[in-house]
């Protein structure tokens, strides 16, 4: 599952999860439920308390999926983050270390070539090439 489709989901749960706490208040508010399961006394219908509340609750779930929105882009921030081995360079992905071109070639449509820097040059071939001038 990729990420984009778990946030996804996640939101669309919430949203549901919002929607029956407004259903089961619009149910409460028009069958009276605490009279009719557990006898209290009867309470007359209140639209407007209805409409109070569930404005409230609205408020609520946009603050609350505003706040997950947030969180899964930290999370996905910090997932992005790559352990790579200090001596061979191969990174860490899902428990297995593979070699970075690897993932890289696996991810991306790059293809690699091996070269040596300027300063791994002179460090590791200095000698040589001041010998050969």
């Amino acid at each position: 599952m990729t990420r984009g489709v778990f946030s996804k989901k996640i939101i669309y749960c919430n949203i549901i999860g919002f929607g029956i706490v407004i259903i089961v208040l619009w149910l409460n508010e028009i069958f009276d439920i605490p009279h009719l399961f557990f006898g209290a006394k009867e309470t007359p219908v209140n639209i407007a308390e209805s409409i109070f509340e569930t404005i409230l609750v609205i408020i609520l779930a946009i603050v609350e999926i505003c706040f997950i929105k947030k969180l899964l882009t930290k999370i996905k921030y910090l997932k992005g983050f790559l352990r790579v081995c200090s001596f061979c360079k191969k990174i860490n992905i899902e428990e297995k270390w593979i070699p970075i071109e690897d993932y890289i070639r696996d991810k991306s449509e790059a293809e690699f070539t091996h070269s040596l820097c300027p300063e791994c040059i002179t460090r590791h071939y200095g000698s040589e090439l001041n010998d050969e001038s």
